[in-house]
């Protein structure tokens, strides 16, 4: 994939966080309240999942803590095709782009990048946490090193788009809480819980912007992405498998499957909505939680 090299980036709608503070735990009300908005539940990983998975809290080499502020180096669609952090701004630009022609009175919602821990207005969380989106300040909270432990740990084939779907889905959690869609979502778990559901939503609208990318225009009227190959689409829906229910309990926990604990849904069920997301372009066609079919 590509970005319009000419086109101009807003970073506005990112606070960059990173060096101002080490590790905070989660911990005096925590981030229990976030329930199932959390998009990793790295309880999964087996044992208590009181440690940090391997990789998280580090500043990593694109990162450029100090070197520069993102307003002075993510100018353009050129920076966002050179520099990791300009095409999280480029993505969220053009997430937040599509949604805000998609859904009347739509509010922007700002990123906040973090190493280690960051306070937010669900409570502390920890870099172990994953990329998440909290209701209680309307944010998406994201460790950027989070892309390279996808790879590592997860076994993902990585690659930007993949990271403009992490993203994506995030920002369909707002969507929902705009909407009054995650308020009316308990904590229970199961294959075919509200929380699952939920879940396999925001992967569905990740898709769907996913199919409008090429042609979401920015302020100036121009589209920010160029090019979405069929490389970057598979690459992906490789990512969604990674991160299923079943493939964390299997693969990165005890070994054993347990349904009754699913809380974001199985492999499969995360690759048909994303799918159905990219296939249709069509928010009203996310609607997970007036079907029994959920893949």
């Amino acid at each position: 994939m590509r970005f319009n090299e000419g086109a101009d980036l807003d970073t506005s709608q990112v606070t960059d966080q990173r060096g101002m503070g080490g590790l905070i735990t989660l911990g005096g009300g925590g981030l229990g309240i976030l329930g199932v908005i959390i998009y990793f539940v790295i309880s999964q990983f087996g044992g208590g999942g009181t440690g940090a998975a391997p990789g998280f809290g580090d500043i990593g080499p694109n990162e450029q803590v100090g070197s520069s502020s993102l307003e002075e180096r993510c100018r353009t669609g050129a920076d966002a095709n050179r520099d990791a952090d300009c095409r999280a701004v480029a993505f969220i630009n053009s997430i937040q782009g599509y949604w805000s022609t998609q859904l009347d009175g739509y509010r922007l919602a700002e990123t906040n990048f973090f190493s280690g821990g960051v306070q937010t207005g669900c409570g502390n969380a920890s870099s172990a946490t994953g990329p998440f989106y909290c209701p209680a300040d309307s944010e998406v909270y994201i460790d950027l090193n989070f892309f390279q432990e996808l790879q590592q740990r997860f076994g993902a084939a990585g690659g930007p788009f993949v990271e403009g779907y992490v993203l994506a889905h995030e920002y369909g959690h707002h969507v929902q809480n705009l909407l009054g869609t995650s308020a009316q979502v308990g904590q229970a778990t199961g294959p075919t819980s509200g929380s699952v559901r939920l879940e396999l939503q925001a992967d569905c609208y990740a898709g769907a912007w996913a199919n409008h990318a090429t042609t979401t225009p920015t302020a100036q009227g121009e589209p920010l992405i160029t090019q979405v190959t069929d490389q970057d689409v598979a690459a992906a829906l490789d990512a969604a498998a990674r991160i299923g229910d079943d493939y964390i309990q299997r693969e990165l926990g005890g070994g054993e499957v347990d349904t009754t604990q699913f809380s974001h849904g199985s492999s499969a069920q995360r690759q048909k909505w994303y799918t159905v997301g990219y296939q249709t372009g069509d928010p009203s066609q996310c609607d997970t939680f007036n079907t029994n079919d959920l893949g």
